[in-house]
């Protein structure tokens, strides 16, 4: 599948992506990109989250590719049933280096915020159900918001494919992914995955 034939939604994480962030280039770059906005990206809401990643895949024209990041690969996890149950439900799923919300307390700092309980906004525990579209991990051995062996056991848990990247950090411009190069041929290469599989085609409104 080429990106021009489907809808991709980028979903980021904790505190969004910033002007330099890797997704924040997709989405420019991408002509049929566009990021889910959030009411609250410091303080965030499981439910809310999950209902706007709902409603723009609801609203999209093109079969949806979700490119989530951090936290937002955890909210695509907890919107899967939610997907599933849509006329055309989303055809796959990039998800890069998800964020432990089961263990967030040794998180470091990120915009000045401290993420707090986890429990507390919905996010944990962490969801245990197997993805119902084919999904892509990827993983790094030394991220601060979650560790290799807890990146596989998602990855198996959600029924993705892993990519292990190696010393990469939290894939975010903290750890050097303005430009993320490796990061797009391996969506490239899932894109044309995707090709191979059967796609629900979405109608225009007026259709």
């Amino acid at each position: 599948m080429k990106t021009s034939e489907a809808d991709i939604l980028i979903i980021p994480g904790w505190s969004s992506s910033g002007p330099d962030h890797w997704q924040t280039r997709w989405e420019k770059n991408l002509k049929t990109a566009r990021r889910v906005e959030q009411e609250d990206w410091i303080r965030p809401d499981k439910d809310q989250w999950v209902a706007r990643i709902v409603e723009a895949a609801a609203q999209s024209v093109r079969p949806v590719v979700i490119v989530a990041h951090s936290l937002g690969a955890v909210a695509v996890a907890h919107a899967g049933a939610k997907l599933a149950r849509l006329p055309a439900p989303p055809v796959g799923a990039f998800l890069v280096a998800p964020a432990d919300v089961d263990n967030a307390g040794g998180w470091p700092v990120t915009a000045g915020e401290t993420f707090g309980a986890a429990q507390e906004t919905g996010f944990a525990p962490m969801p245990k159900s197997i993805l119902p579209f084919p999904s892509v991990l990827v993983a790094s051995s030394n991220d601060p918001y979650c560790s290799l062996e807890r990146a596989r056991a998602l990855a198996t848990t959600w029924g993705s494919t892993v990519i292990e990247s190696g010393d990469v950090g939290h894939i975010n411009v903290g750890s050097g992914h303005g430009p993320w190069p490796d990061g797009l041929l391996a969506f490239g290469i899932f894109m044309q995955r995707l090709s191979a599989a059967p796609v629900a085609l979405k109608r225009t409104p007026d259709a």
